[in-house]
């Protein structure tokens, strides 16, 4: 073997190595990977039950209904599109119907996204990045500056 034939195999062995160990990383990182999805995405790209993930948006008027116990159940919308919810626990203190949210389950066979914790945003300015992000690609984002600015035209 000559030497640049030598050269060639340890680059070629060295590669090899970096794959498998990048290859194992990604491996035990998926399941610990949670994707964060709009009710829009989440019906376009028809995600399977079982998926972990979280779900964002706002807390769709009139579909909050508390069953027995600690369990509700309400519908999480963009303003185009709505996911059934279920939850069962605490829910924050400032969660109510037009608030934004951030609930973290999978979807059942059902297509009702069973959420295991749920995050309301905590003050009037505050958002949920993915929120807002979701929002903006429907059009229903009213920031705190565009709110200022529908009022200073209403004057």
């Amino acid at each position: 073997m000559t030497r640049k034939q030598k050269r060639l195999a340890l680059i070629g062995s060295a590669l090899g190595v970096f794959g498998v160990a990048i290859g194992l990383i990604l491996h035990q990182l998926s399941g610990n990977i949670v994707f964060f999805y709009g009710p829009t995405d989440m019906v376009q790209k028809h995600i399977g039950p079982g998926v972990r993930l979280r779900i964002g948006g706002l807390v769709e008027k009139g579909s909050l209904v508390e069953r027995a116990g600690k369990s509700v159940t309400f519908k999480v919308t963009d303003g185009k599109d709505a996911v059934p919810v279920a939850y069962t626990g605490l829910l924050p203190d400032l969660f109510r119907e037009g608030q934004g949210v951030v609930a973290e389950g999978a979807l059942d066979k059902q297509g009702v996204f069973r959420a295991d914790s749920i995050l309301a945003k905590h003050d009037e300015r505050y958002m949920p990045r993915e929120v807002v992000e979701a929002l903006k690609k429907q059009g229903k984002w009213v920031g705190p500056n565009d709110q200022l600015a529908d009022q200073a035209r209403a004057q």
